[in-house]
Parts: C-alpha cells; structure tokens; sequence
C-alpha cells in the first residue's frame, strides 16, 4: 500500500515547461561526488528498527531485508554518512518518511548534474528540475527508456532524499520531479541535490 501511495505523490516527467524559478530557486551543483542515483529494488513502509545494525551492504537478498528491518529511519544523521560503495547496493532511508529502501548499485552520481532548480509548474504546483551533463543526459535517458514504471532514488550521504517513478523515457538532458509538495519544499530537494 505504501508503494501505491508514493508512486502516486512523486514522479520524474520530461520536458521543460513551467514558470520560470523565483530568484535564488536554481542550484548549480558544486560538488556532485556525495549525491549517487540508485535503482530502487525494494520499498518497505515506515516502522520502527527491530533489531542491531547488519550490513547495509550486502547482496545477499535476506542480509538486505534484514538490514531494512533493523535501520533506524528516525531524523539525524546516517550512520554511514556517504562511506557507502557505490558498486554496491545499499539498504537507507528517507528520513522525512521513514520510507525504507532496498537499493541497486549506482548508475549516476551528481557530477553527472549541471544545475538543480524549484519552480510552479503550468498548474501552479511545484516542481523540481534537473539538468544533466552531456554525459549524464545519455546515461540518464539510457537508463530512464529501460526502467519505465520503475523508481530511481537520489541519495545524498547515504539518506534517500526522493525516489520518483520513471513515468517515460527522458531523453534531452532535462528532468522534472512532481509531486505533493510545498515550493519551500521543492526549494530545499532542489538544494540538497545540487548539494548547495
């Protein structure tokens, strides 16, 4: 159920319609080595941790779910604080909602992104937009046209910051992120990508 409710709040969207971003609502990306894109493979729902800390990154598919059960989601700092292997999976969290994540290797990092930004969009909801590189524009719309109806976590120092639903292949170097949130909200996503 939990699935079915953040597949509806949040998706990625290509194009590049919108308002223009208020003054000060557009991030370059400065450093992008802490930010990595990772497929999601599984989603658990917000509960508390149910037993000692295990390894976080293991492929083996029962150390994953039990690493899940065991992290502790609550607001903080993550234990492993950007120490993760990226040729890894990694078991994290969103720390705003406790949403828990089973997560592939990673396929992109922030280096692979230009700028960042928060605006409305044409219905007056908020929005977050990506630039890409030239070269995390061929890997992002390789990777998006394979993974349709699939979500894509963007993790900063091993927290989960979102994880939309591909809903088409976006090819073009420019990515939107929809969903329900507040334009101080998508200000501060944009922010925490770009590493601002």
């Amino acid at each position: 159920m939990a699935a079915l409710v953040l597949l509806a709040v949040t998706g990625c969207q290509s194009g590049v319609s919108g308002q223009p971003e208020p003054e000060g609502d557009s991030f370059a990306v400065k450093d992008g080595s802490r930010l990595r894109f990772r497929p999601v493979l599984a989603e658990l729902p917000p509960g508390p941790a149910t037993g000692a800390a295990t390894n976080r990154q293991s492929t083996d598919p029962a150390e994953q779910q039990a690493a899940a059960a065991a992290l502790d989601c609550s607001p903080g700092p993550d234990p492993l604080d950007g120490r993760d292997d990226p040729a890894l999976p990694l078991v994290g969290c969103d720390r705003v909602l406790g949403t828990k994540y089973v997560l592939g290797p990673a396929f992109l990092t922030g280096s692979d992104l230009s700028r960042a930004n928060a605006r409305l969009d044409q219905s007056g909801s908020s929005m977050i937009g990506l630039s890409f590189t030239d070269a995390g524009s061929r890997t992002w719309a390789d990777w998006t046209a394979a993974n349709i109806g699939k979500q894509v976590a963007m993790v900063l120092k091993s927290r989960v910051l979102t994880a939309p639903m591909i809903q088409s292949a976006i090819t073009g170097g420019e990515t939107q992120i929809t969903g329900k949130f507040t334009l101080p909200e998508a200000r501060q996503l944009a922010r925490d990508i770009a590493g601002a």
